[in-house]
């Protein structure tokens, strides 16, 4: 694949619906307070922490989750429908299985798998509709 095609603002504008849809689903209004329960964790503990550390790097690496999704569908025939599809079996077929392979030996719950790999399958779903309409 050729990086110069790459369209650089869809990968950036991916990467960052990544950030916001982690924001979003970890937080009060759609599953943080169960990803808390089932990590053990406290309002004070969250705050622990070096906090822009933790979000530059989470940018970090969600640029080089974008930039991964963009070379797959870097292809003058990627459409939309494509990047959706492309979206949801990498994010499901691979992070979100590995999540709950990982969980089964760490014996996490089924519910702090399922939050974890529905997070992944939604925001690569939403990565893959922004780089398969925006190539």
């Amino acid at each position: 694949m050729d990086i110069s095609t790459l369209n650089w603002l869809a990968v950036i504008t991916a990467a960052f619906s990544n950030f916001l849809i982690g924001g979003l689903w970890y937080s009060p209004m759609l599953f943080g307070k169960a990803w808390m329960k089932e990590n053990n964790f406290t309002e004070e503990s969250l705050k622990k922490g070096n906090m822009p550390k933790i979000f530059g790097l989470t940018f970090l690496f969600s640029i080089v989750m974008a930039f991964n999704l963009a070379m797959f569908l870097n292809d003058e025939a990627t459409t939309i429908t494509w990047g959706a599809i492309a979206g949801f079996l990498a994010g499901f077929g691979w992070v979100a299985m590995a999540l709950f392979v990982i969980g089964q030996f760490e014996r996490k719950s089924t519910k702090y798998m399922l939050i974890h790999g529905g997070y992944v399958t939604i925001s690569f779903i939403v990565m893959g509709l922004i780089l398969g309409v925006w190539r």
